[in-house]
């Protein structure tokens, strides 16, 4: 039966790939002129644009749960559970290649859409089958996953360290803390900090653990199963230490990454302005040279962490002869550290907190520059209008980042359903007896490990130091999708107490929906994608 299977992964792997070539190549001359691709028709052509990155990110996701079926096959890991997902995911995921995928609730992709046949991938499955993987979800409660997950021995180590200490520390608070809107606890953050989660990848020269993005991902993975607002603490510091491991100077790596490791420094990242979102090309806060000091001026928002936090990594224009992304710069600018009665105490900074439906712990601020004061030092790698590029080079790991967070807000709603499905009794059943409540949790299930093994791929690529922005940017479109998909449907499972406040899963819901739009929102991501798949191969 296995053998069998992985013949039919491989051939659904295929024939997928097979689509995305020909709707490229249908694609190709709407959108191109003189023989490069043009802008003003990429904007046209959007429906099938993004289109074109959809398709093409679930074909990968096909080709990674073939691989990772695969390699627990040659293992002999690969047992009914893992078989059964494989070959839910990729039956549901080829009869949307064939009939639709969706991009949204409202915008679905269509072969027809393109021009091209729709692809045929014979592999389906059955209500018993999905009724049968149901009853191994009973089975699934306390455990870290479902499925075997492949990793190796020392990665298995982490996810069961981090396991433990979300599953003790965070998750029976973490509901509370929510509802009252509250900063992570400063224990929570030491507690954190010893166990190494702000040093993860910082080498050991400077204090780190120097680990690579795949336990970066278990760890985001775990903590954010847990509660967001912890996965996403972490990735402060991540963002932060790789901009100053990129673009910082010797001494500026001797000076902040032994700090950011131990927590002893907390950072954040300032970066967007009102009216810009992802247009960072339009940025506009100013940064004045005068003797051995920069003054700031302008205004920021959408700060995470930005009162509690010790350093921001903060993006300016330098040069405001230079339009776009020339004449940006990135400082490291120390601050003092605010609390709620006195959020920004740093002479030239005042701000306010922007109050958020969910992706609590943290709080959001806007903050203003009036002749804010940074040491000229502390121009990231000393050189002006190396800005944005430094922010460039650290996009690939944020957007792992982000995937592995959706994975485990993902793996969070999963577990809730699941409860409240063999715990709530009607008509005399547990819920989980319903096949359409069953269905919803079988196929969170098997999203859920296509979702996490397509970061997983993205996580070793950039961990063997191959170019990697576009599985990066599919993971993220993805697991993104799929958390939110999960979150709702626990919810539905929920019925009327998932919409009150008192259950867990409305948390859950809330911080789901922010995963489509930080790190580059859905559509921004999917034209990334887009475009560097249609530029391969152009003269």
């Amino acid at each position: 039966m296995a053998d069998d299977l992985l013949k039919r992964l491989d051939e659904a792997a295929g024939v997928a790939a097979d689509y995305v070539a020909s709707a490229k190549a249908a694609l190709r001359p709407l959108v191109s002129k003189n023989g490069k691709i043009d802008r003003v028709a990429l904007d046209r052509e959007q429906h099938l644009v993004h289109g074109l990155a959809w398709i093409a990110t679930y074909a990968e996701t096909l080709r990674e749960v073939a691989d990772w079926a695969r390699a627990l096959n040659e293992a002999g890991r690969f047992g009914e559970t893992e078989q059964m997902l494989a070959h839910l995911l990729v039956a549901e995921y080829g009869a949307q290649l064939a009939g639709g995928v969706p991009m949204t609730q409202v915008e679905i992709i269509r072969p027809a859409d393109f021009g091209v046949a729709a692809p045929r991938i014979v592999l389906s499955i059955t209500q018993e089958q999905k009724t049968a993987l149901a009853q191994r979800l009973r089975h699934a409660q306390g455990r870290a996953t479902l499925e075997d997950t492949n990793l190796d021995e020392d990665l298995t180590l982490i996810r069961e360290q981090f396991h433990k200490f979300a599953e003790d520390r965070i998750a029976p608070y973490a509901h509370e803390w929510h509802c009252k809107d509250e900063l992570i606890p400063i224990e929570i953050v030491n507690e954190m900090g010893a166990l190494g989660v702000f040093g993860l990848t910082i080498p050991e020269e400077y204090g780190g653990s120097g680990l690579g993005k795949m336990a970066m991902c278990v760890v985001s993975e775990e903590l954010s199963r847990a509660w967001i607002g912890t996965g996403s603490l972490g990735t402060r510091s991540e963002i932060a230490a790789e901009l100053i491991l990129i673009g910082g100077t010797a001494e500026q790596k001797a000076e902040w990454l032994p700090k950011i490791a131990s927590a002893e420094v907390l950072p954040t990242a300032v970066f967007t302005e009102p009216n810009t979102g992802s247009d960072l090309g339009s940025l506009r806060t100013r940064a004045v040279r005068e003797g051995d000091r920069y003054k700031v001026n302008g205004n920021k928002t959408w700060i995470t962490h930005a009162a509690r936090a010790d350093v921001m990594t903060l993006l300016v224009r330098t040069d405001p002869n230079k339009s776009g992304f020339d004449g940006l710069s990135m400082l490291l600018a120390p601050k003092l550290r605010g609390d709620a009665a006195n959020p920004f105490p740093t002479p030239g900074m005042s701000g306010g907190e922007i109050e958020v439906i969910g992706y609590r712990g943290m709080k959001e601020y806007e903050i203003g520059f009036d002749g804010f004061e940074v040491p000229a030092g502390n121009l990231l790698g000393g050189v002006e209008g190396q800005g944005f590029k430094q922010l460039m080079a650290t996009f690939e790991s944020a957007r792992i980042q982000t995937a592995a967070r959706a994975v485990g807000v993902a793996q969070s709603a999963l577990e809730l359903g699941l409860k409240y499905a063999l715990e709530r009794k009607q008509f005399g059943r547990e819920l989980i007896e319903f096949p359409r409540v069953s269905n919803k949790l079988v196929m969170m299930a098997a999203e859920l490990m296509a979702a996490r093994q397509l970061t997983y791929f993205s996580a070793r690529r950039k961990d063997s130091g191959k170019r990697c922005d576009l599985e990066a940017g599919m993971a993220k479109l993805l697991a993104a999708r799929v958390a939110w998909a999960a979150a709702d449907n626990a919810l539905q499972i929920h019925g009327g107490n998932g919409f009150a406040v008192e259950y867990p899963v409305s948390r859950v819901l809330a911080d789901a929906r922010i995963l489509n739009i930080f790190e580059g929102a859905g559509e921004i991501q999917a034209m990334v994608i887009a475009r560097r798949l249609l530029e391969e191969g152009v003269n």
